[in-house]
């Protein structure tokens, strides 16, 4: 069966992430955990529901696989302290799985995302219904050694207790001339069934053109959003061209496109296409693009999934529409200089990567 198939000041950039998990703060998550009730009864007992049957729903790849158009991205949202409570986010996986969607991207750079998604997949009886995209970022002691991306593959297995995955990309293009050709090796053999490349960088978006045009992965990963429109130059041209799969991460711009637009009425012309918050306005405008598959807005706050997955109803804006959209936020003091701001404003992530980052602060 084939399953059908998102900073305050605080926090750093992924690469500094790196960096503290080169100082060895982040290892503290586990290879393994311990998941207990899974299948059918867990699901009728956790409150879940079947999709709706409306949801929008994209198709990708010559096999014609279909995928439902928002999903769920975990990055710093789903890491937390071993032991600290983290029902919310178990209700968040609810959340958007009853509004239909399937996708769910996470990475064992992380802190405790995968465990949290793997401990929550099972318990919810939902494990094996889940299209998940995960990521390898490995270099090896030497070219072409592939120990270092097995063992994170083996380690990812036991978090998430998957024998397969649906998707394993490469993280951020990291190594990614020796790592491609190592994933498509695991495609052969059943390890994983599609192929991907990650990056959220612009500066490396014309890296990430080329090697979609040269290596063509099944699957791209990039940011795009109503406020971040470099995608467009050549990445989802390219993908659109070769029918390669396109995951979109940052379509709220780490809540920073909310909060920009926080208490402001949304034009008359948003019920149109059913659009009744922000978020809403945001994530179709971003589902809407012809070449892209599926928005990954990451959340903590199962009010926010609510809202977000209500996006994958009701009318797509056309092109006209899309128009009307952008220029509209044109218009909101502010937006032009959106960059300028911290990621998830007001917002706090306190799981290993803030406590990695914090050891790195005072030791420097």
């Amino acid at each position: 069966m084939k399953p059908i198939i998102e900073r305050e000041s605080s926090i750093l950039s992924r690469r500094d992430v790196i960096k503290a998990a080169g100082a060895g703060a982040i290892a503290a998550a586990t290879p393994g955990t311990l998941m207990l009730g899974s299948g059918p009864a867990a699901a009728q007992s956790a409150g879940l529901t079947d999709p709706p049957a409306d949801i929008i729903m994209k198709s990708f790849g010559a096999s014609g696989e279909k995928v439902p158009a928002i999903g769920l991205g975990t990055y710093l949202t789903f890491d937390t302290i071993p032991g600290e409570t983290r029902d919310h986010l178990r209700e968040v996986m609810r959340t958007y799985w009853n509004g239909g969607a399937r996708v769910v991207d996470t990475s064992p750079l992380y802190g405790s995302g995968e465990i949290t998604v793997g401990d929550y997949a099972i318990s919810l009886g939902i494990n094996d219904k889940l299209f998940v995209a995960n990521k390898i970022w490995s270099t090896g002691d030497f070219l072409a050694d592939d120990s270092h991306a097995l063992r994170s593959f083996e380690h990812s297995q036991q978090r998430l207790w998957r024998k397969q995955f649906d998707v394993m990309q490469v993280h951020s293009l990291t190594n990614v001339a020796i790592i491609l050709p190592i994933l498509k090796a695991w495609k052969k053999e059943g390890r994983i069934r599609h192929v991907g490349i990650t990056h959220h960088e612009p500066p490396y978006f014309e890296l990430l053109a080329d090697t979609l045009e040269k290596g063509k992965p099944d699957f791209v990963q990039v940011r795009y959003s109503i406020f971040n429109r470099s995608a467009e130059k050549r990445i989802l041209k390219i993908a659109a061209d070769q029918g390669t799969a396109v995951l979109v991460n940052m379509p709220l711009e780490k809540a920073r496109l909310p909060k920009l637009v926080e208490g402001k009425p949304l034009p008359d012309f948003a019920k149109e296409i059913g659009v009744t918050s922000w978020p809403q306005y945001f994530l179709k405008w971003v589902i809407s693009h012809p070449a892209v598959t599926c928005a990954i807005p990451a959340t903590a706050n199962p009010a926010h999934a609510k809202d977000n997955i209500a996006a994958l109803r009701g009318p797509l804006p056309d092109a006209a529409m899309r128009e009307r959209m952008w220029k509209h936020m044109e218009t909101i003091p502010g937006f032009a200089d959106l960059e300028k701001t911290p990621f998830y404003p007001g917002k706090a992530y306190p799981g290993l990567i803030a406590r990695a980052q914090k050891s790195l602060r005072e030791r420097s």
